[in-house]
């Protein structure tokens, strides 16, 4: 049996050699003069799965009573079951500060970018104040702006024969009119962003997103029917079909999520597991660059290379495990205080979320080069471990 003692500082010590020396090869606690201490996750996971033992005063320590002096902690259970969960899969997780090897640089999707040029035009159209949409008066040259540059709907979806007026959704509008090409025939140019702040608060943030895309020349699109705020097409893509005659489908989506708003996890969770159910990269933006806000990584994770579990003695850790549970709020800020905190680790963020069942679904948090931009961009994709 592990025989481990408890501290008066509610952490525990494996002081019996044979306890000490087992639990040290399979890389649990910290090892300082012939003493292992162990983290409260780790004593609780020993007691939990592995039969041991924790004694005060010789006086046994049950799991309950040593969980109770911690129940205050944020997201202790949540911490506490997303160690548990990575320990089953029979993979390391070491709490950060205990000593690991140098990892290497974190992985960095680049995205292509290219200046959009749009033509020598000047477009009139009618704003509709309550459904943030303007008709565009000029046919031809509407026609030309949609097929050419894909803004606006012309005709109807995917029936671009069936009417002859292009509509431009609120982004398009601005984006549009911020480049000298649109003038409002029913409002002033300079009211359209007023309007739509007032409606929208998050609008500046989305319209932010939607510029720093479309200018590279990306195509933005609503992202309504997958549950997101865009979806994305790269450089050159039409609204026609191709010459297979197959339709241009979008293969990437993107969510905004401004550093001052706060979304409960599970529907954040949820724009994610949409995306990926109908296979689309979920792109998640983060307007603005990383402030200096601190957030700390709850474990350092060791995952496979070759088919075989790593650990410190073989490898480098591969990613920074924030914990979460499903009925908790996560605020943009603190999301990313967990980004630039795990690239300063130089690891990849991967994202834990504890269910109400106690299961952990996991997220891999990638960042994304995109050329020229002030935003933080990131790829999240579901892990299974």
């Amino acid at each position: 049996m592990l025989e481990l003692t408890l501290q008066t500082s509610g952490r525990a010590t494996a002081i019996d050699p044979s306890t000490r020396d087992l639990l040290k090869n399979s890389f649990y606690g910290t090892y300082d003069r012939k003493e292992l201490e162990l983290s409260v996750e780790e004593t609780l996971y020993l007691l939990d799965m592995r039969n041991a033992a924790c004694a005060q005063a010789g006086r046994q320590v049950s799991f309950n009573q040593l969980a109770s002096r911690f129940w205050k902690t944020n997201k202790f259970v949540a911490r506490y079951f997303t160690y548990k969960d990575w320990r089953d899969r029979g993979l390391v997780a070491i709490i950060p500060g205990q000593h690991y090897s140098e990892p290497n640089q974190t992985t960095i999707k680049k995205y292509p970018s290219s200046k959009l040029r749009l033509p020598s035009i000047k477009l009139h159209g009618a704003f509709y104040k309550t459904d943030f949409i303007t008709m565009l008066e000029e046919e031809d040259a509407g026609k030309e702006l949609y097929e050419k540059f894909w803004f606006g709907q012309y005709g109807s979806y995917k029936a671009s024969e069936k009417g002859k007026a292009n509509k431009l959704d609120i982004f398009e509008a601005q984006f549009l009119i911020d480049e000298g090409k649109l003038e409002l025939t029913n409002m002033s140019n300079d009211s359209l962003a007023k309007l739509a702040g007032s409606r929208r608060k998050e609008f500046p943030s989305l319209y932010d997103v939607y510029r720093d895309w479309r200018e590279k020349g990306y195509v933005v699109k609503t992202g309504f029917k997958f549950g997101t705020h865009f979806r994305l097409y790269f450089p050159g893509a039409k609204p026609m079909k191709a010459g297979n005659g197959d339709w241009t489908h979008s293969k990437h989506v993107i969510h905004v999520f401004p550093k001052s708003s706060r979304l409960l996890i599970s529907e954040w969770a949820r724009a994610i597991r949409v995306a990926h159910s109908v296979r689309k990269t979920f792109i998640l933006a983060v307007p603005g660059k990383t402030s200096n806000a601190k957030q700390e990584i709850d474990y350092v994770l060791y995952h496979r290379h070759g088919g075989e579990a790593d650990n410190p003695n073989n490898s480098s850790p591969k990613y920074a495990m924030l914990s979460l549970s499903e009925d908790e709020y996560i605020g943009g800020q603190e999301l990313a205080g967990a980004l630039d905190r795990a690239k300063r680790m130089r690891l990849e963020l991967l994202l834990a979320i504890a269910d109400r069942e106690t299961a952990v679904t996991y997220y891999h948090v990638k960042q994304i080069k995109l050329q020229g931009s002030e935003n933080d961009y990131f790829e999240i994709d579901w892990l299974q471990p």
